[in-house]
């Protein structure tokens, strides 16, 4: 079972004015990989307040960490920048997975700074804060999440699968 730990991060949120749509939809895209939500938190967009909690999160070895919000051109969005600031290793063909698959449904996808790293056995993945685009990005990356954990937590089982056989008539007109 993977154990995931939900970080959502809104001023308005932490205040109790807006309420979160996000986070669940994290935990109900979690069910698919048969990963648990273990941790829940509402944190205003400061920059030193997530990475304590990202780290504090490292430390409880939880194994996926995802954040919703603060990933946007605001000068309150530094969600990435703290995530940059805990990682270790960076993982940018997430982060462009989630924004390609974003860029199908609106150009406003290339606006997300989101960032996914490794710190320690655990993976962190930023994704932005509206409902449709937690859906879309975190659907991009989810087949490879459980995969992605097993590699990190030091699996050497082999990634290569062997190449699908091609049809007979493969190749001629």
């Amino acid at each position: 079972m993977i154990k995931v730990a939900v970080l959502t991060l809104s001023d308005r949120g932490a205040k109790g004015l807006r309420k979160d749509a996000g986070g669940p939809a994290i935990e109900r895209l979690m069910r698919k990989i048969d990963a648990e939500v273990v941790s829940y938190d509402i944190l205003p967009d400061e920059k030193a307040l997530i990475r304590k909690k990202l780290i504090s999160l490292c430390r409880r070895k939880i194994d996926l960490v995802i954040t919703t919000g603060g990933t946007g051109l605001s000068p309150r969005d530094v969600t990435p920048e703290a995530t940059r600031e805990v990682i270790q290793r960076e993982i940018p063909g997430m982060a462009e997975a989630m924004r390609l698959e974003g860029l199908r449904k609106t150009p406003f996808a290339m606006l997300s700074r989101a960032v996914a790293g490794i710190r320690g056995g655990t993976l962190i993945i930023n994704l932005p804060g509206s409902p449709a685009a937690v859906e879309e990005g975190l659907s991009a990356i989810l087949p490879v999440l459980p995969h992605a954990i097993e590699k990190i937590k030091g699996s050497t089982a082999e990634c290569a699968q062997p190449p699908s056989p091609l049809p007979a008539d493969a190749g001629r007109p």
